[in-house]
């Protein structure tokens, strides 16, 4: 049997034995089973503990002592029923990822024996050691004391054999040191400020959640092949690789039929994560070849957040039996798409209002507008803050290339929505709107009229799009904490809004009429706000000219990017939402500075490395080979004839030899360019050394080296090379 035939089978071998595992089952059947949901508290609490319990959770208020206790003996006695012998706190520390430290449930009961425990204690907070984890100088290396505490909003769920807790991760001192702390906070803020905005409208009205829907973008790798690459090993991408002939300008990858490894690989990636509670929805090839999206039912943002990061962890696991990789660096191969994480954002209220969908009638609409010119006002105001949440040393490869949003932020409305903003900005408070007479028109409190959903076409080049009922946040990087963000964007609409209820108070206590108020406020936001609105093509560069003009940040530098966060404005929201403060502010900062600073390093170090010991030695081989002919070819024919016949191979030995004499020279430069780097101290100096200096030479190298792949002999070439890493077969 071919060894082809063989891998076949054993797929086919593999799917089938995935479906035996839920065979006869639906998948609303077997989702959740590994998750410690509501209806399994209902086996293991008492009525009274599960009623405070959800309680706690639809309030926000504190778990008493002994309810915790009651809620850890019932959750240790579904874990151990699930086959599970150990717990974790599992949180959300500033490396981007996540971490556990497993604990055996038995203790030793002091005569010889051990006993299975468990408690409230144990279950509310934990103590890992915060030393090695970025604390941005809050904490020094000798000090090892954290805590982690759970998050009882987000359900404890079983892998393996592993009871795993969410938490939150702080200092000894109180500061988050994690991406969780700040999102709740995020999101206690915009709930109570939208609460304040939505009984203008609707008394009835008692809590705001943000809902988050992320599409999860990655790339495909087969695991032999990604093993030859130790670019995309260590770094996550290809520091080096000339485009294959055929890459994705046929467009037949996107929406294509799915490679039968591949479908395999997701049926098993779907069922562990229905197991976990995780609603994906959405499966299908992306653009790029090898490139695949996944996407779930949208959920409140918490959940939705840790339901991320842990579908890329099932995601990891799961390759792993397909003979797989799974990449999620936002660019790990040049001149195709990169991935992303679209982060589809909206708000909801309790009486199951959709804050950013239009209405059925004129008070509706009034609300919906209300809440559209909010979050203009918030974005426009705090659009480098957003692009700073966003920015790394990966996403910054992707932004602007290949159908990725550009590096400025903007705010893409469509023709319906924005023209209902302008008419609203151009009317008289007696004055009704009319938008066409396609549209109709529905006169009432604030004159506004009927709005339709998904009135206009989407616009791919924007970075925050408005989608019909959502908003849709597209510059977020595949590979990082969308809590990050979330956070951002949460907090920058919570100050607005409060803003927003302050400013029409002020009217009404001046003898306004409340509908008239705002309508005057919005009126006015719509006005300030103009210039984050963009439609057109965010790609030309008339639209960075013009972006410029209107006082948006178009910076690149990642490094300067994160400058944002500790903007006068940055701080001052952060500090009034309660959500953080200024010294916690300069710890993320200084995080961010020095990722970034290791993360080049790192790929510099990699580059030099590849280029040294393994491209040069082979392309200088290839060299001789050339050298050999040439001198056997001018013995046997003498002359010129000799030199004719050569002169193909004098002229590749000629550029051989030129590209690397530059790779040679540019490696050097670039070490000695990391030396001085590596010698600022200041953390934000050295990564901007670094952005300034090391990658500008990095990408030099790259060409050099990509030219001689097209040179040396394939037979000899030491890396497999995009045509064979972009095609599963």
């Amino acid at each position: 049997m071919s060894m082809l035939r063989f891998k076949l089978l054993n797929e086919a071998q593999k799917r089938k034995a995935l479906q035996a595992e839920v065979d006869g089952e639906r998948s609303s059947e077997y989702f959740g089973c590994n998750v410690f949901t509501i209806d399994k508290m209902r086996s293991h609490l008492s009525k009274a503990g599960l009623k405070g319990f959800c309680n706690a959770i639809e309030t926000g208020s504190p778990l008493t002592h002994e309810l915790a206790e009651e809620v850890a003996q019932g959750m240790k006695q579904w874990a151990i029923s699930m086959g599970a012998t150990h717990y974790t706190h599992w949180f959300q520390p500033l490396t981007g990822g996540t971490a556990e430290k497993h604990d055996l449930f038995s203790e030793f009961d002091g005569n010889g024996s051990m006993i299975e425990e468990f408690s409230g204690k144990l279950l509310v907070q934990q103590e890992p050691d915060a030393s090695s984890f970025p604390s941005g100088g809050i904490r020094n290396t000798f000090e090892a004391r954290g805590y982690t505490a759970w998050d009882p909003a987000s359900p404890a769920f079983v892998v393996g054999d592993t009871l795993c807790i969410p938490t939150i991760f702080i200092s000894y001192t109180g500061e988050a040191l994690d991406y969780k702390a700040p999102l709740l906070k995020a999101l206690d803020a915009v709930n109570r400020a939208g609460v304040k905005v939505c009984k203008m409208f609707d008394e009835n009205v008692g809590k705001i959640t943000s809902f988050l829907g992320w599409e999860q973008e990655y790339f495909l790798v087969d695991e032999a092949l990604w093993a030859g690459r130790p670019d995309l090993m260590l770094t996550g991408r290809t520091l080096m690789g000339h485009d294959s002939a055929k890459n994705q300008q046929l467009e037949d990858h996107y929406f294509g039929h799915i490679p039968s490894r591949v479908l395999a690989f997701m049926t098993d990636l779907e069922i562990e994560s229905l197991k976990l509670g995780i609603p994906v929805k959405t499966r299908h090839n992306e653009v790029a070849p090898n490139q695949f999206e996944l996407a779930p039912i949208y959920e409140e943002a918490n959940l939705a957040v840790d339901h991320n990061l842990l579908v890329m962890s099932v995601m990891r696991r799961v390759a792993r039996k397909h003979s797989f990789r799974v990449v999620l660096h936002e660019k790990p191969f040049k001149g195709i798409n990169g991935s992303g994480k679209h982060c589809n954002w909206s708000l909801g209220t309790d009486t199951g209002v959709n804050l950013l969908s239009p209405g059925k009638d004129a008070v509706s609409n009034l609300q919906f507008v209300t809440f559209v010119a909010n979050v203009l006002k918030a974005v426009h105001k705090h659009n480098g803050l957003l692009k700073a949440s966003i920015s790394t040393a990966t996403n910054a490869h992707r932004l602007g290339a290949n159908e990725a949003p550009p590096a400025i932020i903007s705010i893409f409305l469509g023709a319906q929505i924005s023209q209902v903003l302008d008419k609203v900005e151009s009317s008289k408070t007696d004055e009704a709107i009319v938008i066409d007479k396609k549209s109709g028109l529905k006169l009432g409190i604030g004159h506004i009229p009927e709005i339709f959903i998904d009135n206009t076409d989407r616009n791919r080049t924007s970075p925050f799009a408005f989608t019909g009922n959502r908003f849709e946040f597209r510059a977020v990087g595949s590979s990082e904490n969308c809590g990050n963000a979330m956070t951002a964007l949460n907090t920058a609409v919570a100050e607005q809004l409060e803003e927003f209820v302050a400013e029409v108070n002020t009217l009404t206590t001046k003898g306004s009429a409340k509908e008239k108020a705002i309508f005057e406020v919005i009126k006015r936001y719509i006005a300030e706000s103009k210039a984050i609105r963009f439609d057109g093509n965010g790609y030309s560069d008339e639209w960075k000219a013009e972006a410029a003009k209107r006082g948006l940040d178009c910076e690149t530098s990642v490094p300067v990017i994160i400058d944002n966060f500790l903007k006068e404005s940055s701080v001052a929201m952060f500090a009034s939402t309660g959500v953080l403060n200024a010294k916690e502010l300069h710890s993320r900062c200084e995080v961010s500075w020095e990722t970034y600073t290791k993360k080049i390093q790192i790929e510099s170090r990699v580059l030099g490395d590849l280029a040294l010991n393994h491209i040069i030695p082979v392309a200088t081989g290839y060299q001789s080979k050339l050298l050999d002919n040439v001198s056997k070819t001018a013995v046997l024919f003498p002359g010129e004839q000799g030199q004719e016949m050569s002169s193909q191979n004098r002229l590749l030995i000629e550029r051989i030899a030129n590209h690397t004499k530059e790779i040679t020279l540019g490696v050097e430069n670039m070490i000695n360019a990391r030396k001085v780097a590596n010698k600022i101290e200041c953390e934000r100096e050295k990564s901007i050394s670094y952005h300034d200096n090391v990658i500008p030479l990095m990408e030099s190298i790259r060409y050099h080296i990509d030219k001689l792949e097209l040179i040396v002999d394939n037979e000899m070439w030491p890396l497999p090379k995009y045509r064979e890493l972009l095609f599963i077969r």
